[in-house]
């Protein structure tokens, strides 16, 4: 059997998808089982046994018709038996009806059903979840293929190669990281501005972190992100920015990957950092943007080891003066209510489970 798992998007996305090819090697272990994605997300897939070969989709044939179609062709000539599309776009569409497959399994959307001969709908917003709807609505993926209950693997895992894990303990040597200590990450921005705790308040949680623990601080920020970044360290006090290694980033994914699993735990903005972090089985505190739906995202919350908060948990009033569609555009203003205060007691309790 041949099996093509597609998932264009994010980081996160992609990592949380990997979660099906778990599950299906382990119901067919003699599978051979591909994984379609964004050049800039293969470095979570690197090393995953469960997947045979990553599929690289680069921009550079996406745009060009000739490119993309001969693109086509080449996946049909794979003859894959199943095909998942969790993407669902025209372009994944467009895979999926020129793949040839037998059996292609995709979410229930009325202008591309007819592309697939099974189309499973998500879970609804209010349903109770058992690891997070992000990762229960994947599962739903797999009900068409009635694999028995014992091969469903709903954890995403992440692999840390030698070398990366040596040029991890390396660049921690580099900026005289204490090893004897604690080690906290911050993830702190998001992607965008809307996903994006106030910077003056994220400043006030990396001083509550230190203040409370005598251990090492780690940013997590692109280099485009400088700018922000520096803000934040700047509203620090003085004993706070000495625990804090500024200038320690990743220069590749990989590289972060392994800087994540030498620390003990993650606090800060979700994102695919977060997701990163669950997936090397670090405790997590999260702390999402208004316009996030945490029922979506919020994976494997335990209370303990995973820990997230919303706007939503502490003024639900705001959200049901609001509309939906409201929300998203009123973001920034949202975020300014949600003050640290609120979740301190929680930062306090998650710091004293696992520092």
């Amino acid at each position: 059997m041949k099996i093509l798992v597609i998932q264009q998007k994010r980081i996160g996305d992609v990592l949380l998808t990997s979660i099906l090819c778990n599950s299906l090697k382990q119901a067919y272990p003699d599978a051979t089982i591909d994984f379609m994605c964004y050049p800039n997300c293969k470095d979570v897939l690197l090393g995953n046994p469960n997947i045979d070969s990553i599929i690289l989709l680069p921009n550079e044939v996406r745009k060009s018709y000739p490119s993309l179609f001969k693109f086509f062709f080449e996946i049909r000539a794979k003859k894959y038996d199943v095909l998942f599309d969790v993407y669902g776009k025209l372009e994944t569409n467009l895979i999926t009806l020129f793949s040839g497959a037998t059996t292609k399994i995709s979410y229930y959307k009325w202008y591309s059903s007819l592309f697939y001969n099974h189309n499973l709908h998500r879970l609804p917003k209010e349903a109770k979840t058992k690891y997070g709807q992000a990762i229960d609505n994947r599962l739903l993926l797999l009900q068409p293929l009635k694999l028995d209950e014992s091969a469903i693997n709903p954890y995403p895992k992440l692999y840390v190669a030698p070398k990366d894990n040596d040029d991890a303990l390396a660049l921690f040597k580099k900026h005289n990281v204490d090893q004897n200590k604690k080690i906290v990450m911050i993830s702190l921005l998001g992607s965008e501005k809307i996903k994006t705790y106030p910077l003056e308040y994220m400043a006030e949680i990396v001083e509550y972190v230190s203040q409370n623990n005598d251990a090492e601080i780690l940013f997590n920020y692109f280099p485009s992100q400088k700018e922000d970044a520096q803000k934040v360290y700047d509203l620090c006090s003085s004993e706070t920015q000495k625990k804090i290694h500024f200038d320690l980033l990743a220069g590749t994914l990989s590289s972060f990957i392994a800087i994540m699993d030498l620390c003990d735990v993650i606090i800060g903005n979700d994102g695919g950092a977060i997701n990163m972090a669950k997936a090397l089985n670090k405790p997590s505190f999260t702390i999402f943007s208004p316009h996030v739906d945490k029922n979506d995202w919020a994976t494997f919350e335990d209370g303990k080891q995973n820990i997230s908060v919303h706007l939503n948990d502490f003024k639900p009033e705001l959200f049901s003066e609001l509309g939906d569609k409201e929300v998203k555009p009123n973001t920034l203003q949202l975020y300014t209510e949600f003050k640290p205060d609120f979740f301190k007691d929680q930062i306090s309790f998650f710091l004293n489970e696992h520092l």
